[in-house]
């Protein structure tokens, strides 16, 4: 249990606050994000929250949150819930739907994807202000001469393919992405079994903290 050390006979002390009031993230109508933290309610403890809305085939990037644990639970709609466990090299992926949740452990690389429109997911962290790092942000500014030396790649191919990430990505694909409409809808996502483990390489990211969850910052995808 978090301690306290909140003044309750204060009269700036706040027990209410309306999410939609705190828009962190923008891609269109159908894909947004409101947060939550101690910055917006200040009588809240060791805890936060992403109110996360998406359409289908839509994607919360991959990243982490190096100071949280996260719960995500689904409240309408469905999706994926990717995590990359760290530790046995394997991606897990799990189908859920209203009043299904997924935990991730603190640090671990994890995306959501929806697989319904309209698809309504709670994230709840145990941290009053959780820290989000972008794999967009590593993919863009890391110096395309390292990745290329690196991971033994062609430094043009490397180049032209990362050249479109010009920020930090949050909900994919951009807004603009033109080979994302001309993709069928039926052939993404991909469908999988619960609890199905991948292969997959562990990849590092730049710190940032989460766009605008202190602070009621609108951005626009």
């Amino acid at each position: 249990m978090a301690v306290s050390y909140m003044d309750f006979t204060s009269p700036n002390v706040q027990y209410f606050y309306d999410l939609k009031n705190n828009r962190t993230f923008t891609k269109d109508a159908n894909n947004f994000i409101n947060a939550l933290s101690i910055q917006q309610l200040n009588t809240l403890g060791n805890v936060s929250l992403l109110d996360i809305y998406l359409s289908k085939a839509n994607v919360v990037e991959p990243h982490i949150h190096q100071n949280a644990s996260e719960l995500v639970y689904c409240i309408r709609g469905a999706a994926i819930v990717s995590i990359l466990n760290p530790f046995t090299k394997t991606v897990l992926n799990y189908n859920i739907t209203p009043g299904q949740v997924t935990n991730i452990p603190q640090g671990w690389f994890h995306w959501e994807m929806a697989t319904e429109d309209d698809t309504h997911l709670l994230a709840i962290f145990d941290a009053p202000v959780p820290e989000f790092i972008a794999v967009s942000d590593f993919l863009r500014l890391a110096p395309r001469n390292m990745l290329a030396h690196t991971y033994c790649l062609d430094q043009e191919t490397v180049t032209q393919a990362l050249a479109p990430i010009k920020s930090t990505t949050t909900i994919g694909p951009p807004a603009d992405c033109v080979h994302h409409r001309q993709t069928r809808p039926d052939s993404f996502p991909p469908k999988v079994e619960q609890h199905l483990q991948v292969s997959y390489p562990v990849y590092g990211a730049r710190q940032s903290a989460y766009p605008g969850i202190g602070n009621g910052y609108n951005q626009q995808g």
